[in-house]
């Protein structure tokens, strides 16, 4: 008998990371995040505007509009920068480091007390041995992987 009842009832636990009153927000818009840094990589403007709209479709039912979202998404890429760090012992830069800076404007239309304007930054490092261009394409997609993590989490995970 006891083993009938507990095969007849589960629990079903449904984790997308989102907090979302779905009855109030329904959709968002994403605007393209220009690239308004001083070094420009050309894919990375469309590469992180892409990620942003994929992860809040794949993680959320929201509807993604391209304006008059019930939550608003804009800004820009402000920084993309290369810094050498730590001298080996030929003079030389043992790693050099990859910051990318954004700019982002969240507005909540159904809770403006929510909206803010935030600046997010991220990093990697590589061994100066390697030159940039083998290895920008995977560091930006680690870096905007970061970012929109964080913005995500900000705007509807609430962590």
């Amino acid at each position: 008998m006891v083993l009938v009842g507990l095969t007849g009832c589960s629990i079903s636990y449904k984790f997308n990371g989102s907090n979302i009153d779905y009855s109030l927000i329904r959709s968002i818009s994403i605007e393209d995040f220009p690239n308004n840094a001083a070094l420009v990589y050309a894919p990375l403007s469309n590469a992180f505007s892409e990620e942003l709209r994929d992860t809040y479709q794949r993680q959320t039912r929201l509807q993604i509009r391209s304006s008059g979202g019930d939550l608003e998404l804009s800004g820009e890429i402000i920084g993309y920068d290369v810094t050498p760090m730590g001298v080996a012992s030929d003079n030389y830069a043992a790693e050099t480091k990859v910051t990318l800076r954004v700019q982002v404007h969240f507005t909540n239309n159904i809770h403006p007390d929510e909206s803010f304007d935030r600046t997010y930054s991220a990093y990697q490092t590589f061994d100066s041995s390697q030159t940039l261009n083998a290895v920008q394409e995977t560091l930006c997609q680690a870096m905007i992987k970061e970012l929109v993590e964080n913005i995500y989490n900000d705007t509807v995970a609430k962590w």
